[in-house]
């Protein structure tokens, strides 16, 4: 195997259009691995941790493109890599180019909300031009510093604007889905989530139950800590509360900080709206009665769950766990762990142990396996190695799995799924899994199922029936 790095000079791209690039790079036949980042010196350090920085890579600046490939034919890779960046792959769908953002704002004069989705490093000072200019912004980017993010959040609230993230994938504002998002029908909940794949599941079982999203806020990961405060989550609750659109309000996080939480409470008993908390994992909450507390996502939605899942499984064993998103992953612990099991993860829930349990779950889209990769839900090849172990392992007897289709999501993860699956005909493990969509997404949430039912896995309406139908074979 040999590592190779091209590196472009000044040249940029949005960085959800170079993983799509490096994923269709890792397809090509003699290439193990490639990814396609701007220089940083964290990106090289990414890129060194995993193996694909050379001496020339190492030399990019942190305006510069790394173009890295490793296999038996990178320059093969290489190659499809400059054709895909040539091809305007990397640009927006609009095809619209601008060199500043100045100059783009020129060109949009009438924009209200600016997409952030470059460095870390560089982040923060584009996010701060864009409030300065008036306009609403969310932050695609992560890695930026924790007192940037309470510097931006503290100016936004002085201007009157929302701030979504840093590390914010996902928002439906107004009917226009951004980033990793669903196609959802307008409707009259709005929802506030610190939650990317959160948001996600809850806007596709209303939209499957009928019901539609006025907008959905994302706030970033990081908005119900101590340090941050919350700012964002209640200058989105003063948003929804005062948007004629919306006449419901659901909040989505991991537990906030204890004082947070606090705060939430209070601010959701002054609502003039009744608002739904969905604070998971969170010990038990007072509330008043004009707010609703959902144990699971599945809750908040409105759906009710039934104390048993009218399909049954006959496989006994372990239970394994293997999450695109990790409010997913969060999700499914929190039910299984209602039904008396113990269980471990990566990223453990309140209660939850980290290891030694006899059933385990992995979120698949934490740092430890992204670095220098795409995230699962845009390169779910991620989950196969996992699965084909998981498939083959002793004493396992359920595999658990989530898929999550939209925009920017893989094109098709039914069938690579459906691909290990065929390598394993002669497993003894049910399968179980669950899709986060709707029928008006480019990859159908109707053909999604259709094909894993068609490989013999069971397909439940949610990620939290999914659990269950895991949790009660016993």
């Amino acid at each position: 195997m040999k590592t190779v790095n091209r590196v472009r000079r000044g040249f940029y791209a949005d960085s959800v259009a170079l993983m799509r690039i490096a994923r269709g790079v890792s397809e090509l036949r003699g290439v193990l691995r490639a990814s396609l980042m701007i220089g940083t010196p964290s990106n090289k350090a990414l890129l060194k941790e995993s193996g694909l920085l050379s001496k020339e890579g190492e030399s990019a600046r942190p305006d510069d493109l790394i173009i890295a490939v490793k296999g038996k034919n990178p320059a093969g890779g290489l190659v499809l890599a400059e054709k895909l960046l040539a091809s305007g792959t990397a640009q927006s769908e609009s095809g619209q180019s601008h060199s500043t953002f100045a100059s783009a704002l020129d060109a949009l004069p009438g924009a209200s909300l600016a997409l952030i989705s470059v460095p870390g490093e560089f982040a923060a000072l584009e996010a701060r031009r864009a409030l300065e200019r008036g306009l609403h912004t969310m932050v695609f980017s992560d890695n930026v510093p924790l007192a940037e993010e309470i510097a931006l959040k503290e100016l936004a609230s002085q201007r009157g604007l929302l701030l979504m993230g840093p590390d914010c994938g996902t928002a439906l504002i107004a009917g226009t889905p951004i980033a990793f998002a669903n196609a959802v029908p307008r409707g009259d909940v709005g929802i506030v989530a610190a939650s990317g794949t959160g948001l996600q599941e809850v806007s596709t079982l209303l939209a499957r139950s009928g019901r539609g999203v006025s907008h959905g806020i994302g706030v970033g990961g990081r908005d119900l800590s101590r340090e941050v405060g919350g700012r964002m989550t209640f200058a989105a609750l003063d948003a929804l509360e005062a948007d004629a659109a919306t006449r419901l309000i659901i909040v989505i996080s991991k537990p906030p900080a204890p004082s947070v939480t606090a705060k939430i409470v209070a601010r959701a008993a002054r609502s003039r709206k009744p608002v739904t908390l969905c604070l998971l994992g969170s010990k038990k909450i007072e509330v008043p009665k004009n707010v609703r507390l959902a144990r699971t996502l599945e809750e908040a939605a409105g759906m009710k769950s039934n104390a048993r899942e009218k399909t049954t499984i006959n496989p006994k064993g372990a239970i394994r766990g293997l999450f695109c998103g990790g409010t997913l992953c969060a999700e499914a612990q929190i039910v299984l762990m209602d039904h008396g099991l113990t269980v471990s993860s990566n990223a453990p829930v309140p209660g939850a142990r980290d290891s030694g349990a006899p059933h385990r779950l992995i979120d698949l889209g934490a740092d430890e396996f992204t670095r220098g990769r795409p995230h699962p839900m845009i390169d779910p090849a991620l989950r196969n190695g996992h699965l084909e172990r998981a498939l083959r392992e002793k004493g396992v007897g359920v595999v658990l799995l989530d898929l999550v289709i939209g925009y920017g999501a893989h094109a098709d993860p039914a069938g690579l799924l459906v691909d290990v699956l065929k390598r394993n005909r002669n497993r003894k493990v049910a399968v179980i899994a669950s899709v986060t969509g709707t029928e008006a997404d480019p990859q159908v949430y109707s053909k999604q199922v259709k094909t894993l039912r068609a490989a013999g896995v069971i397909v439940a309406p949610s990620n939290a029936a999914a659990a269950r139908l895991a949790a009660q074979r016993r």
